[in-house]
């Protein structure tokens, strides 16, 4: 698991007012992932929709708000000069915010739940 001292029950706190915040600016497709069996690096990973770069830097600016003032850490940000995708670390839970055309062609869904596949089909030695 990830070294932030979030119980889960401030987990799931953190997780509703990440999706809140993408919410309140409209942000839309939004898909929350549990990854924690797949990878010590976080917990979940949000991915959202913005209709343009500006609504995207608009939904992480607002993540970012909302998260402080509920007292939580932000690790950092990337992206959000572009506006193409925005990624939010909040350590325990990576948000991604993407237009349309950049979340079909990473397709981060399928990517991890393709992992998650192919997970249980590797044997312990």
């Amino acid at each position: 698991m990830t070294t932030s001292p979030t119980t889960p029950f401030d987990l799931e706190a953190m997780k509703a007012a990440v999706v809140d915040a993408i919410e309140d600016i409209k942000g839309f497709d939004i898909t929350v992932m549990d990854v924690r069996k797949l990878t010590s690096m976080t917990n979940y990973m949000i991915v959202a929709s913005a209709n343009s770069t500006r609504q995207c830097k608009a939904i992480a600016d607002n993540v970012r708000e909302k998260i402080k003032e509920k007292g939580y850490t932000i690790r950092g940000t990337e992206g959000d000069k572009e506006g193409e995708w925005v990624l939010v670390d909040l350590d325990d839970i990576v948000v991604h915010l993407m237009i349309p055309t950049m979340r079909a062609y990473y397709n981060l869904e399928q990517l991890w739940t393709e992992g998650e596949a192919r997970r249980g089909h590797i044997k312990a030695n």
